[in-house]
């Protein structure tokens, strides 16, 4: 096979032609897979436009070279698709899962999602995976036959489901949800239509969660140097870091620091997509699985770092929690963001009169249902937008500088 050309479909990936199909059935596209209508549905969602102007760590107003939550999710995908082509996934499917796997975060980060999650704690709390659930089978409203975006059953399978199972057999909440439970949005989806909690997500899903992280430890690593939130000569601590500098340095011994800081992460970026390629290679080679549904099945991910580059990814998660996100500036902002959304919360439980016409719900609706649509309108906001409300009900509001 030629360098840089993608190896046949395997066995194990998604079929669009065999998908479970979507809950309203459509008539299939003449030019378009299943699962690439699925992508395109969610670049034209509002949802999507709107990560433009919500924060990754940076709120949206600091400077135009941070990411978004946007810019965020395009890295991911680019990543995302690079492991699909080398393993012979469906990469539109993993494009997708990809670009979708934000929609449901709310402003600010995952400062806004804490908040909401206090705000919304008697009514089920918040959670970005669940939100992202409800966007795209409710909140978004673009189609005149269905409320959502109509995605197949493996592209909510994937969102649902790409950390892994939710659930035990039997039904009783695991990992993540042991503590909590499953989220309700996705409980109370799953009560009419089976996303099978219990299983493994496919592979498509495992590999965007993946780039996930691979994507926000590169440019976490590449923003906090902008921001003068730690120097290039402090993140020597970490090996792998040390190594590729020590690699760089030696090639290009005059480089400027903005060269060097952008070869770094590119190299980083590249040999995190190796390892995780060759780890799921060799998990592939020790279990082949002879369909998806194998995958499914599987006691254990497929996709995952080796040993080694899960202790070094640790490493880097470590440093980055201590000197960027737990950084006093950082701290100071989203500190000051979650006052912001507990303060609109707030305002729109007390004086409903206060949401847009079409967030005030029916007169008969529950207490529950009526403080989760009040949610639902939070988590849509983008920070400007979150910010120009809270100034227009308050007579102060932060800066967030």
């Amino acid at each position: 096979m030629a360098v840089g050309m993608a190896p046949p479909r395997a066995a194990f990936a998604c079929d669009p032609d065999c998908s479970r199909g979507r809950q309203l059935a459509e008539p299939p596209s003449r030019t378009r897979s299943a699962f690439r209508r699925d992508c395109d549905r969610v670049i034209h969602a509002a949802a999507f436009r709107r990560l433009k102007h919500k924060t990754q760590v940076f709120v949206f107003h600091e400077g135009d070279h941070y990411r978004t939550r946007l810019t965020h999710s395009l890295e991911v995908a680019q990543i995302a698709r690079a492991i699909a082509r080398q393993l012979g996934l469906d990469e539109d499917l993993t494009e997708a899962l990809a670009l979708a796997h934000d929609l449901g975060h709310p402003p600010f980060g995952h400062a806004g999602e804490r908040a909401l999650d206090d705000c919304l704690r008697e009514f089920g709390g918040f959670d970005h995976n669940a939100q992202t659930l409800r966007v795209v089978t409710s909140l978004e409203r673009r189609y005149p036959d269905f409320d959502g975006l109509n995605l197949t059953w493996e592209s909510l399978e994937g969102i649902v489901k790409h950390n892994g199972p939710l659930t035990a057999r039997d039904g009783s909440p695991i990992g993540r949800c042991r503590k909590t439970g499953v989220p309700i949005g996705i409980a109370e989806f799953v009560s009419t239509y089976d996303l099978a909690l219990s299983t493994f997500a496919s592979l498509e899903a495992q590999v965007a969660a993946l780039a996930d992280d691979i994507a926000y430890n590169a440019h976490d690593i590449d923003d906090g140097l902008r921001a003068g939130l730690f120097k290039a000569a402090e993140l020597d601590t970490i090996p792998l870091i040390a190594e590729i500098s020590d690699t760089i340095g030696a090639r290009y011994p005059r480089l400027d620091e903005g060269r060097r800081a952008a070869a770094l992460v590119r190299e980083l970026i590249s040999r995190l997509i190796g390892d995780v390629v060759e780890e799921i290679q060799r998990r592939l080679s020790k279990s082949p699985p002879g369909s998806v549904d194998d995958v499914r099945a599987h006691s254990e991910p497929y996709a995952a770092f080796s040993e080694r580059m899960a202790s070094q990814e640790k490493t880097i998660k470590a440093f980055l929690y201590e000197r960027m996100y737990r950084h006093e500036r950082v701290v100071q902002i989203m500190g000051e963001a979650q006052d912001v959304l507990r303060d609109l919360f707030s305002v729109y439980v007390g004086n409903p009169r206060q949401l847009p016409p079409e967030w005030g719900g029916s007169p008969s609706a529950s207490e529950a249902d009526r403080v989760r649509r009040i949610g639902d309108f939070i988590a849509g906001m983008t920070d400007r937008f979150a910010l120009t409300e809270h100034a227009r009900i308050f007579k102060s509001t932060p800066d967030l500088r």
